[in-house]
């Protein structure tokens, strides 16, 4: 048999009861706020650095971001990881202020090189994906020659870096071509 409570009683115990789920919630959520800003500072790798030529390379979410005047650049490796490219390239100023064509059989590669020169810095007028002249391409995609600034990107056997005119070609394995792009911006921009 169930005990015979008063309305009152009730109330004050369906208050409480509310009450406590509310405070409850409330912690759950700071205590989340909170673990999800410390575990920032985890996955920093202890705040690695790496000083290269003078530039100060910090890694912040898996990804390695140096100041250089008013820009902030950010790789997938820094410059002690990538291999030194002895190839002669366009310096940085080359792609100021225009298009930039690329044409790429990697998307983490293209990604790479698309926020470096254009969505974090606005270096490049835009970027969009282009065929080269004399090239069989899938899409609808312009057609362009090394008179423009253009960046090829495709699998090979051989790791590579070139210029030609105005295009630049990056190949290597699959699992190399971001540290390529990596060694390519390097470059251009002048810390390697």
């Amino acid at each position: 048999m169930r005990k015979i409570i008063s309305k009152e009683a009730e109330e004050r115990k369906k208050k409480r009861n509310q009450w406590l789920v509310g405070v409850i919630l409330i912690a759950v959520m700071v205590l989340s706020v909170l673990g999800y800003s410390l575990s920032g500072l985890g996955n920093n790798s202890s705040g690695s650095v790496v000083n290269y030529n003078g530039f100060k390379f910090t890694q912040t979410s898996n990804f390695w971001n140096v100041n250089i005047g008013a820009n902030t650049f950010s790789f997938a490796y820094n410059p002690t990881q990538t291999e030194k490219i002895n190839s002669t390239l366009n310096l940085l100023s080359s792609y100021n202020g225009k298009p930039l064509y690329i044409s790429s059989e990697d998307m983490g590669t293209e990604t790479e090189i698309y926020k470096n020169l254009f969505y974090q810095n606005q270096i490049a007028q835009r970027v969009q994906e282009a065929c080269l002249s004399g090239e069989n391409c899938s899409g609808d995609y312009p057609i362009k020659t090394c008179q423009d600034n253009f960046i090829i990107i495709k699998e090979s056997t051989n790791d590579m870096i070139k210029q030609q005119d105005n295009c630049v070609f990056i190949e290597g394995n699959k699992e190399n071509l971001t540290k390529l792009s990596d060694s390519f911006l390097f470059k251009i921009i002048g810390i390697q």
